[in-house]
């Protein structure tokens, strides 16, 4: 198997190869949950973003909250994982990590090249501005972390 013109070798060749991206929960002493909308995309999402090769991750979530809005949170538990297959848009599957980062009381500052708005926002809402097809993320996040559990929630595309 090829990917992106790197073969990998057996045995690992038969194996599945995936993406890997994380987001983050973060809400305010309210309860309303932060939701950021990147240049580059449409809809709003969580703070959050690509796994770098190598890294993981928790890591990855810790680094794009200071990439994104200029803070140091330390990372909680796993809240969901999810899982889609590839798409037109995307040649891989990827999955998806749902991460607890806490209240924050703290000033927001975003990356102005990469984000165009946040906002804290109360839950209906926030699942209303994000893509269709993630949109279910939040309110699993939200229970998971008022339960204490984690959840494995594969979608199909």
């Amino acid at each position: 198997m090829s990917t992106n013109g790197f073969r990998l070798p057996e045995p690992y060749a038969r194996f599945s190869v995936s993406l890997a991206a994380t987001g983050a929960l973060i809400t305010d002493a309210d309860g309303l949950v932060l939701l950021v909308r990147p240049h580059h995309n449409p809809y709003w999402t969580f703070v959050g973003g690509m796994v770098d090769v190598g890294e993981a991750p928790h890591e990855a979530c810790a680094r794009e909250i200071k990439e994104e809005i200029g803070l140091d949170l330390s990372v909680g538990r796993l809240l969901v994982t999810d899982w889609a297959p590839p798409s037109d848009r995307r040649p891989l599957p990827i999955a998806y990590y749902v991460f607890d980062a806490g209240t924050v009381t703290e000033t927001i500052t975003p990356q102005s090249d990469e984000i165009g708005e946040f906002a804290f926002l109360p839950p209906e809402e926030a699942t209303g501005r994000l893509a269709p097809n993630v949109a279910y993320r939040l309110g699993q996040a939200l229970r998971s972390r008022a339960d204490g559990r984690t959840v494995y929630s594969p979608q199909a595309e």
